[in-house]
């Protein structure tokens, strides 16, 4: 229900704001009016953040996050507005303001409500073959400090280790940095 009424939501606001089909494609490696790549993952600063249907803040609010550290694909930018994309594909309008760019990423949330023994695996090296330090279930959010392509380096309620990148979304595939 949710998914419908944020579609419907969505639909008028693109009619609404002709000038936002003008923007550049989505595709990676482009660069948005702030001059930093299209898309990105960021994270949500506060606690409590509106999405709205539109970049203003005089657009209805379609839904509202209310954890801090949550992993946000950046997918459009207008003026001081973000076009926002979330682990489950909903999207909407953020001011940038309550946007970070400390990275974090949600474990498998594509496994999420599979089944009980469904985990990912956090290891101590970045390989498969490396002594699992943590096994996290589909839906956690993890902090990510650096990633090399094949692994990121997470953190999560005071366990450390690498998760592979294939597990998680909040960072793309292939994506490096620290």
């Amino acid at each position: 229900m949710r998914s419908v009424i944020l579609a419907l939501l969505l639909a008028v606001s693109i009619g609404a704001v002709p000038a936002l089909h003008s923007t550049p494609s989505l595709a990676q490696g482009a660069k948005g009016p702030s001059g930093l790549p299209l898309p990105r993952f960021v994270s949500l600063k506060s606690k409590r953040v509106n999405i709205r249907i539109g970049p203003s803040t005089d657009y209805a609010v379609a839904w509202m996050y209310l954890k801090s550290g949550t992993p946000m694909e950046i997918i459009q930018e207008y003026d001081n507005w973000r076009r926002v994309r979330d682990a489950d594909g909903t999207e909407g309008w953020v001011n940038q303001a309550l946007l970070s760019g400390e990275r974090t990423a949600v474990a498998a949330p594509w496994m999420r409500g599979k089944a009980e023994d469904v985990f990912v695996n956090m290891r101590r090296e970045p390989q498969s073959s490396a002594t699992v330090t943590a096994k996290l279930q589909p839906g956690v959010v993890i902090s990510i400090d650096e990633c090399n392509g094949d692994w990121c380096h997470a953190s999560v309620n005071g366990a450390e280790g690498w998760v592979s990148q294939a597990e998680i979304w909040g960072a793309y595939p292939g994506e490096a940095f620290r």
